[in-house]
This record gives structure tokens, sequence and C-alpha cells, in this order.
């Protein structure tokens, strides 16, 4: 509450704080101003009503004995009217009534002044059968005219002055508009410009004030934000004196407070303000918001608009609750006391007793040390915006936290993240608290994320009945599928959750715990002595190929990983360790050296650098799913073989290992993109016969391969790789036939060859002595 109060005294030493009268969005049901962050748009029903303001003097002839006909949404202003506002560039024209429609409130004879583009719409909402059209004026023609208030007679006995605006438009209405300076930005900034009246006739609960004649007292909306008889009560007194024209409703996208989803009303009052031209804060926003990184990138378009447009920002609210605008005003000439002391005193205080210290401590106490008496000045007593306190937090988590601080003395957040909605909340009100009292933004990277919907792309909703509880999810899938599923979700757009997406995240989540069993399972009794320095270029070297492709793209994966994590591209993580795990260990390596790991004998090299690699993989992947699958990782973990990893207690203790650079081998990566290729078209020629019964493993297979490519395919083993007893490759126009392998098979290794004579091949039979040796 002390740094809080201190950044708004920033803010009065630089001189960007003010205190103005203006049209602020106000909630009836809350009593408060509010400021566009705490502001939603959504579907509104509006009464619009036609009303007719008789001219009582003007230059233009054509517009003599005529009424101006206004159109608006909001009924319960019309006490508050003042003026009415035309376009100088518009056409407008003068309409007698001839014939009227049953249901019409208007009567022959009448004569109505309405913009041209717009009569026609008029004529049939007033349900006017005929009418001429008598004259036609440009809108510059109305400069001082002056009309009626409608309720003249009943305590509304002024001048309506008609104002020129730019802001008119012949889009919908009449072409004119009507002006009440206390209820809206436009009327009042108008208002201001010719010196029109500033009206108060609303309380903050929403009420008409007690001097408002005909209608004190009557609501403009209830507690409830509900429209208020005070609007009914409008209509019935136009009716009454033959002002309403017509009425009807409106369905619109209207200003609601985004607390208690009530309608605003614009209401003109004294605030607070933060100058958004002052020391230039709109242009060093907006370069902040260039300096920042946006993800997704669309975020730094959306922030911009908001602030090239925003009005300065209104950051006091008529509250009980909340840190005080900390000020004194002079009594007699309303400045604000600017004094360094001051302000320190009463930063002091509440960072020492808490902001309530405002309202409990005698005034002279924050004056301590000067010559200013607190009988010459008045405090403050209104509520900064909570927005304003969110906007703070930079200044008390980055800056004051010795543990948060960054390399040489950065005194800015790595990311903020939230919500897309934050755009206009805490990512808007931090950059311009920063903006304004640091020059800079408090951040180097903004992330967004979109909002979790249900199965149908519902929000959910307490009273809709489709909230989907992550607890009750967590017991039934568990957690890690839970964070799987956000993992490889959009996090950048909204998402949807449900039982299928669910078990459809189940799938893939089996499969990598799956990958790590058969890891740990080809792990078994793995020993220290075992363990090849993988490090060392010439062990390397010195292991089968395609070991050395595997090391090959860990190290590849691993950049690929820390790429994306650089640029908090989660879901892209997430999926490259499932295809990692599904395609290129499941379904290639794992496939090919089932056969080594269960069958070779074990000094075998070619199984020793298998089971070296299988480690080395164990190792990154525990790692790289850490994050993601932080459960299951933590317990593959614990069932690792002793001494062969690093010493840490848990996963979550490590840190991302880092490959070496004799991994990296690019020629290689060609060379088995050509036998990756081969073996794919093998093990389809295959699976035709498989599928007919006439093989009843790939095993039982002879392959016969015709290549181009025939000396890179002789170099490597290649039968193993396609997992058939038998390949032979010759020279020829690439072609595949599958013949029954020629022998018997092995009861071992399963492998049919000409060599098994009694149940054995010649490998396992020397793997069987190997072993009843060692045994």
């Amino acid at each position: 509450e002390g740094k809080i109060v201190r950044e708004i005294h920033k803010f009065a030493l630089n001189g960007g704080l003010y205190k103005g009268v203006k049209s602020v969005m106000w909630s009836t049901v809350e009593k408060t101003a509010l400021a566009e962050a705490e502001v939603e748009y959504k579907e509104h029903k509006s009464i619009t009503i036609w009303i007719k303001f008789p001219v009582v003097s003007t230059g233009c002839e054509a517009i003599k004995d005529a009424s101006v006909v206004i159109w608006t949404t909001t009924p319960w202003t019309m006490p508050s009217n003042r003026a009415i506002a035309y376009g100088e560039d518009m056409e407008y024209g003068v309409f007698e009534v001839k014939d009227v429609a049953e249901g019409s409130l208007s009567k022959a004879g009448d004569k109505l002044a309405v913009s041209l583009s717009l009569a026609d719409a008029v004529k049939e909402q007033a349900k006017i059968a005929g009418w001429e059209q008598v004259a036609t004026l440009k809108g510059s023609d109305l400069a001082g005219t002056v009309c009626a208030h409608p309720w003249r007679g009943k305590g509304y006995d002024f001048d309506v002055p008609m104002l020129p605006a730019d802001f008119v438009t012949d889009e919908d209405g009449t072409g004119f508009v009507h002006i009440a300076p206390g209820h809206g930005v436009d009327d009042f900034n108008l208002g201001q410009a010719h010196g029109i009246e500033v009206t108060d006739n609303v309380t903050p609960d929403g009420k008409y004030q007690a001097h408002v004649p005909i209608f004190a007292g009557e609501e403009v909306y209830t507690s409830k934000g509900e429209l208020g008889g005070g609007n009914f009560s409008v209509l019935r007194e136009m009716s009454e004196v033959g002002a309403l024209l017509a009425k009807g409703s409106l369905r619109h996208e209207y200003p609601h407070s985004w607390r208690s989803k009530a309608p605003l009303i614009f209401r003109t009052t004294p605030q607070w303000f933060i100058a958004m031209e002052t020391n230039d804060l709109r242009k060093t926003a907006l370069q902040a918001i260039k300096d920042t990184t946006w993800l997704p990138a669309k975020g730094e378009a959306r922030i911009t608009a908001m602030i090239e447009n925003r009005p300065d920002w209104c950051i006091s609210r008529q509250r009980a609750w909340g840190v005080p605008i900390a000020l004194f005003l002079h009594k007699d000439t309303g400045e604000v006391m600017v004094d360094k002391t001051v302000f320190e005193n009463i930063g002091r205080i509440f960072e020492e007793e808490g902001s309530d210290a405002w309202w409990s401590r005698d005034a002279q106490d924050f004056l301590e040390g000067t010559d200013y008496n607190a009988a010459d000045y008045d405090q403050v007593f209104d509520i900064v915006d909570v927005w304003f306190e969110s906007g703070s937090t930079h200044a008390f988590v980055c800056e004051d936290r010795e543990e948060l601080r960054r390399p040489e003395g950065k005194r800015t957040a790595n990311l903020y993240l939230e919500g897309s909605d934050q755009h206009r909340g805490w990512f808007h009100s931090s950059l311009l608290e920063s903006c304004g009292t640091r020059g800079r933004a408090p951040y180097d990277a903004v992330l967004t994320h979109g909002f979790v919907l249900d199965e149908k792309g519902y929000k959910m909703s307490k009273s809709v009945g489709n909230v989907i509880d992550p607890l009750k999810m967590m017991d039934q899938y568990g957690a890690d599928i839970l964070r799987l599923w956000t993992m490889t979700s959009d996090y950048s757009e909204d998402i949807r959750i449900g039982k299928d997406t669910l078990k459809n995240t189940g799938d893939l989540y089996r499969r990598i715990r799956n990958t790590l069993r058969f890891l740990l399972g080809a792990m078994e009794g793995f020993t220290a002595e075992e363990k090849l320095d993988l490090r060392d270029p010439e062990v390397v070297r010195a292991m089968p190929e395609l070991e050395r492709l595997m090391l090959h793209e860990l190290r590849m994966i691993e950049h690929q990983i820390r790429t994306h994590i650089e640029k908090y591209e989660f879901g892209k993580v997430a999926h490259l360790l499932h295809a990692f795990c599904n395609q290129n260990l499941s379904a290639f390596y794992f496939d090919i050296r089932k056969d080594s790991l269960y069958c070779d004998a074990p000094d075998d090299f070619g199984r020793k650098a298998c089971r070296n690699v299988i480690a080395t993989i164990f190792e990154n992947l525990s790692a790289w799913l850490a994050p993601i699958l932080c459960f299951t990782t933590e317990e593959a973990w614990g069932y690792r073989p002793e001494g062969i990893f690093e010493d840490a207690q848990s996963v979550h203790l490590r840190t991302f290992p880092e490959s070496p650079e004799c991994w990296a081998d690019e020629g290689l990566v060609e060379k088995w993109n050509v036998i990756k290729k081969t073996r794919k078209s093998v093990l389809e020629a295959i699976e035709p016969l498989r599928a007919s019964k006439e093989l009843g493993s790939s095993l039982e297979a002879r392959v016969i391969i015709a290549t181009s490519d025939i000396n890179l395919l002789q170099s490597v083993n290649f039968a193993d790789i396609c997992i058939v007893s038998q390949v032979e490759i010759i020279k020829g126009e690439q072609n595949i036939v599958i013949q029954k392998a020629e022998g018997a098979k092995c009861q071992r290794c399963w492998k049919v060859l000409p060599e098994v004579k009694h149940d054995i091949c010649n490998r396992c039979a020397g793997a069987v002595k190997e072993n009843v040796a060692a045994a």
C-alpha cells in the first residue's frame, strides 16, 4: 500500500496527475466511476424515442414553425438536455404531415425537420401515411437557431441552442443529436466549447436529484442494474405535452460493469486523471509496445489500437475500500500540495501502518517536518482505481525483491502472463503506470492465452451447469493427462475440454508412458562398467550408424525444444516429444533394436552401444518431459539404474542435458533418409502378405531389393533394419520382391535362416554359450 501511494505521488510530482470534471462511465450499482479496463460491452435492450423540439428563434426561414426531431436510446437523459447538435455539411428537409396511420402520435399539419437520408425511416417509425417536403436546407443554415425544451412551462424554461458538431452522422436516428453535457463524452466536450451548462441531475445510485423538476427521486437504473421507472416517466411526460413522435426498442452493444454485469451510465463528475499527452505518455507507451515481444504477435496490434485512441486515465473511485489518492488540496485555490517531504511521510506511514492511517491519523501527522497547516487543506479521500494498483505490481515485485532482480540491475519482468482480456486490464495499466513513472514498459515480453470452454465451445457457467472441475478430471484421468492436454493445446486461442478431448489426450499419454517403460526395461542391469563416454568423438565414431543417427536426432530435438521454449511455443514442445516417442523411437529405433537387446551377447559392442544410447535417450527425454508430465517423469526417474546418471534425487532438480558437438552428423541423416524410405517400401510390401496369412510375421520373409543405391543399402544390415530374416540387394530399377525365407526358424531370435540345424542360429548359439559361461 505504501508503494502504491508512492507511485501515485510520482505522477503528482511529474505533473501527469490532475483533477478534472469529465464525463466518465458510472456504475449505479457500485456507485463509482469506472475506467475502460473495468468495462465490457454486451448486448442490451434500450428504449428508443423520437422527440420534437419546437423552434423558437432562427435566421433560417425554412425551419420557422417547425420542430427539430431528435432520437435517443437513453430517455432518462432528457431532463439533462441543454442543446441539439447538427452536422454542418449534412442535408436536412422540413416535412409537413398530411396523413397519419392508426396509432401514430403525429398529426396532420406537423412540420418536422430531419435528415434527408433518414426521412423515410422516421416517416415509417412515426406511422406517417403521407407528408410533403416543404423545404431543404444545409446544416450550416441552422447556425443561431434556438429550440424550446419540450417541457417548457414545467420547470424547463431555458433555451436549447442548436450547435454544429463533427460527430453527427446520418447513419441512424434523425440527423439531430440531443446534447446532455452531464451524460456523454461528446456532449460534455461540445458543451464546454460553447459554454453550455453541465447538469448534476443523477445521484451516484442512479436516482434523479431532488432539484430535477417532475422526476425528483425517480430511478434511472435500479440497484440491480435494471431500467428504472424514470425512463418510463419520461415517455409519459413527453406524450402528455405532445412531444413524443415515436417510441421503440433497440438491441445493441452497450457498456456494462465487468464486476456487477449491470449497464452503465455516463455521468459528469469531478475525478482524478492521468494525462495521456503530458510528459508524452501516449508516445512513450506506443514506443514501449514496439520494444516488447508480444506472444502471440497479434497482441501488439490490439494494445496499440487501445493506447492510440484511449482518453486520459481516470484513476479515482468512489468506494469505501482500497488505497486512497492521498493528496492535500488547498481550501482556497484547490491546488494540489506537491511536496516530496509530505509524500515521503505519507509513504512511510502507509508502509508502517497501512493506508487506513489516512482516515485514522490526524492530518497534521502527514505534514511533519514542513510549515504547512492542515487546517488550510482538504484531504483527498477518493480511492485509486484497482487497475492502478495492479499496474504498480512491477514496483514491489521486480524492484523491491533482491532475489527477483535481473542481471545487471535490470528491473523489468521477463514475462507478463495472463488472459487475452488483460490487454485492456493488467497489461494496459502496467504499461501506462511504468511508462509514466519510468519511461519504459515493466516487461520484456507479454504472453496472452485464451480461455477454457466446454466441449461444445460454450463459456462455462454455474447457472448453465457446464462447468468442468479440474479436480474431478484429475481424479478420473490423473493430473499429468490434464497437464498434457494443456500443453498440446494452442493456448493463444480459446480451447475446449471434455471427456472425448481427454480420452484422445490419454492415448497420447500412454504412448509416452510406454516409451519410458520400454527405456527402463531396456536398461535393466545397466551398470557403470557397461557405460561408454558418449562425449568422446572417438567412441561415437566407433558406434553403429543407427546409434549415431539417434544421437544426432537427440541433438536436433534438444535445439528445437530450446528454441520453442524461448518463444513460449509449449504446444510445439509437447507435440515434438510425442512424435519422437511414437515415430522415431517406438516405430523405428525400438522396433529395430529389440532383436539386439534380446538376442545379442551381453558384451557385444553393438548391444552395448544400443544400451548406452537408450540410457542417453532416457536421460534427455525424462528431463524434457518433466515440466509437462511432472508425476510420470518423477516416477520413472525413481526407477533409473543406480550410479549411471547425475545424482539429483528428483527429476525436477535437474536442468536439460546439453548434447556435445560430436553427435552432429548431417551426412548420416541424408544417407538414412534413403534407408528409411526403402524400409517403408519393404514394410508396405510385406503387410498384404501378413494380412492374407501367407506370412505369419515379417521374420518369415526374404526380401529382394532392386535399387540404384546398392552400395548404400549394402553398407548396413538391412535385414535387421526391415526386421526380416534375409535380404538380397541387387542392381536394377527400383523394385521389391517378397518371398518365403529359406531355412528353419531359430527358436531364440525367430529368424528363419539356412544355418539353423538344431533349433538355434549361430549368433544365438554363441550368445547362449557366453551367458552359460558367465553364469
